[in-house]
């Protein structure tokens, strides 16, 4: 029998959000009605970033720039992106290698307040611009803390990173979690702290804000093992019950990879996603980490990559039409040419990747489908690059994550090319 750490009983619940207004009368709420985001009467597709470095940029301490940080809202906004996927903030010990900082929860319920403050920040910032975050409230990899924080502070030993110690030590340690009612609990009065904060700038209560659109379980959350799958559904399907619990304003997404993040299994995907707590589909792609493209035939592998992206996401479509869901290709990322590091370099191959991707929302949008949006990994805007391969204390947050080569997968203000078909596409579905 399974021992749950916390059970919550939650009736169904009309989408009433659509036909809320905020406190000025000028924003409302994203909701899901037959299939489709809606936002007041109108369907909501998007093409938007991943920008999970945005509470810190919004923050005055360590990593801050408020001016950055408007300069890149405004940006964004002028290609017409209004949707952006943020890290709330990371979790454990400072100091720690191959994880982001400045670190917002240091020890269990313990805050940084400056980075509370750059979230408050940042929500204001993105209200005043009617665009919208989905936020994601826990990591399963070791860039910023998640699983192997609340692991390490429930007594499981030493947190392990995968560039240090190994993959097969890093897996093994964090299978533990979805194992561990003591972590869990831990990551569920954090849920709670962050979801009925009220916004300092604002006086907004998060749960009264629309410019969340989504609260989102993690970022790939994994089971990690084939042993897990069921406690795995089960915490997914308790952690979409306890936000519905807390907030019955705003979305709930998992995060997931798709199939890739399931252990290779879409049945499991499906139990997740099925659940009424959860409102749309996630599923990211990564054509690089996925060996279907590779550093010295990228161009030679790019109709191969397109071929196997249009496969994945028509299986996962698939289970969105079963249910009735929206679906987001919330991550996708493609290397600059060259396998570069340079923003100077070319995107060639890039560009015709991501119009790939924006098509399939594009034809989605022209006929009324369920495949409502994507968001490109990630924004590099105005940051400037150094000349490291990896990222170091001090550095300009580029959007690829400090364990990751800096400038691979980022989109600058500078790739003029990618800026126009971002903005271009656009156009087409607003």
């Amino acid at each position: 029998m399974r021992k749950n750490i916390f059970i919550w009983i939650f009736p169904l619940l009309l989408c009433v959000a659509c036909a809320s207004k905020s406190t000025e009368g000028k924003s409302v709420f994203v909701c899901v009605n037959n299939g489709q985001f809606m936002q007041g009467n109108k369907p909501y597709y998007f093409i938007g970033t991943n920008f999970w470095y945005g509470a810190i940029l919004g923050s005055e301490g360590i990593g801050g720039d408020r001016e950055r940080l408007h300069k890149e809202l405004n940006f964004l906004q002028k290609m017409g992106v209004d949707n952006v996927r943020v890290l709330v903030g990371a979790d454990g010990e400072r100091g720690r290698k191959n994880k982001v900082e400045p670190t917002l929860q240091t020890a269990p319920g313990i805050y940084n307040d400056t980075i509370l403050s750059g979230l408050d920040y940042l929500m204001a910032e993105l209200g005043k611009r009617k665009m919208t975050a989905v936020l994601y409230l826990n990591n399963s990899w070791e860039w910023s803390g998640g699983y192997s924080a609340y692991l390490e502070w429930t007594g499981h030993g030493k947190t392990v990173t995968p560039s240090v110690d190994g993959w097969a030590a890093y897996t093994r340690y964090v299978q533990q979690f979805i194992q561990s009612d003591s972590a869990k609990q831990l990551f569920a009065n954090y849920v709670k702290d962050i979801i009925t904060r009220v916004n300092r700038y604002t006086k907004i209560k998060y749960v009264d804000d629309p410019a969340i659109l989504s609260w989102q379980i993690g970022n790939e959350p994994r089971a990690f093992s084939d042993e897990n799958k069921e406690l795995f559904a089960s915490w997914m399907s308790e952690v979409a019950a306890l936000i519905k619990s807390l907030d019955r304003n705003h979305l709930v997404s998992s995060g997931s990879e798709g199939e890739k993040g399931c252990e290779n299994d879409l049945g499991l995907y499906e139990e997740i996603h099925a659940n009424d707590n959860i409102d749309y589909l996630t599923i990211h792609i990564w054509p690089y980490n996925w060996k279907w493209i590779k550093q010295d035939s990228i161009a030679e592998l790019l109709k191969a990559a397109k071929e196997n992206t249009g496969s994945y996401v028509n299986k996962h479509l698939k289970l969105a039409q079963k249910y009735n869901k929206p679906m987001v290709i919330e991550e996708f990322g493609f290397p600059r040419d060259g396998f570069s590091f340079d923003k100077k370099v070319s995107t060639v191959n890039r560009n015709e990747y991501y119009n790939y991707i924006f098509d399939l929302v594009r034809q989605s949008h022209d006929e009324g489908g369920l495949l409502a949006g994507c968001n490109f990994w990630a924004w590099g805007g105005f940051a400037e690059q150094v000349g490291h391969i990896f990222g170091e204390k001090g550095d300009d947050y580029v959007g690829d994550p400090v364990q990751e080569e800096q400038g691979l997968n980022s989109v600058f203000a500078t790739d003029d090319a990618t800026c126009r078909l971002i903005e271009n596409i656009i156009k087409k579905i607003k």
